[in-house]
């Protein structure tokens, strides 16, 4: 069996006092130095060591004995502060390191030549596998970037819905990057509408360089070849599991996404797009305040939003811009 005096974090000359405590059960200062033979200046300053361990209480100028069992409770709760508090230490210390572990796995894979490479055939197949994916890990972001006019047909069609529900889940979220054309295509705004909605980002290039995807942060998607889309390879793609490749991947999107314009539509962007098309049918800044039932001073801050969001340096170049990426259609 242990020391119950060990147990309770005392040392032999602590043991000793609270043996004393414990026999005279009331005693001043005095009383204990005079059994403890020390003088009162020592044994008081054990005395308190011992009131801050939490053994013996002091009342009036007398000391008692707490109850065994409340001594050891006191100190059982100190240890485990302190335990937590080294557990968050550790935690937070692994956390520093995150990235660099990353970084190790990364450069383990490329030296090792380790890349796992699985052949997917099939729109379907492809839809369903991102949700697939998502489901073992949720919440899972959803980076892609589509090329062309086809796939997005094919989206807005078939496929959109499986997207949609997932995100309605809470277990898949879509940031996708399409080319400014599309938003005119059938049936392709009323989707993107709805995954806006549900918790999804869509933005516009002129041209997007290829299609390819990130589903989270250990799995990508790569065409046949680069700079191709899926339609014209019947949707076969490269399912690929390896950290190199998603990271490049991940920067690449996150490069692009930043040259990217948000759709025109949403709360903020419909009044952007409101005081850009009565612009266009040639009426001034009260008579579009009067049409909209807004002051002059929030018609001229929508077309400052306008022209930050597209670039433009004046308003007459944000609204061949806005036309030229679909917004006043």
């Amino acid at each position: 069996m242990p020391d119950p005096f060990e147990t309770l974090g005392l040392d032999p000359t602590q043991t000793a006092l609270y043996t004393a405590v414990l026999r005279l059960h009331r005693a001043t200062r005095t009383d204990l130095a005079q059994a403890m033979d020390g003088p009162v200046e020592k044994v008081g300053r054990q005395l308190d060591d011992l009131v801050k361990l939490g053994v013996i209480d002091e009342q009036s100028g007398e000391y008692l004995a707490r109850h065994p069992a409340a001594a050891l409770g006191r100190v059982i709760a100190d240890r485990l502060d302190r335990l937590a508090e080294e557990s968050r230490r550790i935690d937070s210390a692994l956390g520093s390191i995150r990235s660099l572990i990353r970084d190790y796995d990364v450069g383990r894979d490329y030296q090792s030549g380790t890349f796992t490479v699985e052949m997917v055939n099939g729109a379907d197949v492809m839809y369903e596998s991102v949700v697939g994916i998502a489901v073992q890990s949720p919440p899972m972001e959803l980076l892609t970037a589509v090329p062309d006019e086809r796939t997005m047909i094919d989206f807005a069609r078939k496929f959109a819905e499986l997207w949609i529900d997932a995100q309605e889940r809470k277990i898949l979220t879509v940031h996708a990057i399409i080319p400014v054309s599309t938003l005119a295509l059938p049936g392709v705004r009323d989707q993107l509408t709805r995954v806006l909605e549900t918790g999804g980002k869509v933005r516009t290039l002129d041209r997007v360089p290829s299609w390819f995807m990130t589903a989270g942060p250990e799995v990508a998607g790569l065409p046949p070849y680069w700079g191709g889309n899926l339609p014209d390879h019947a949707y076969n793609f490269y399912l690929i599991r390896t950290p190199i490749v998603v990271g490049m991947l991940r920067t690449l999107f996150r490069e692009l996404w930043a040259r990217a314009v948000p759709l025109p539509w949403g709360r903020r962007s419909d009044g952007m797009v409101q005081v850009l098309r009565l612009a266009a049918q040639g009426m001034c800044d009260d008579s579009i305040a009067r049409q909209l039932g807004v002051s002059v001073r929030t018609v001229r801050a929508r077309f400052a939003d306008a022209m930050s969001e597209l670039g433009a340096q004046s308003r007459f170049h944000a609204g061949v811009e806005a036309a030229r990426r679909g917004w006043l259609r």
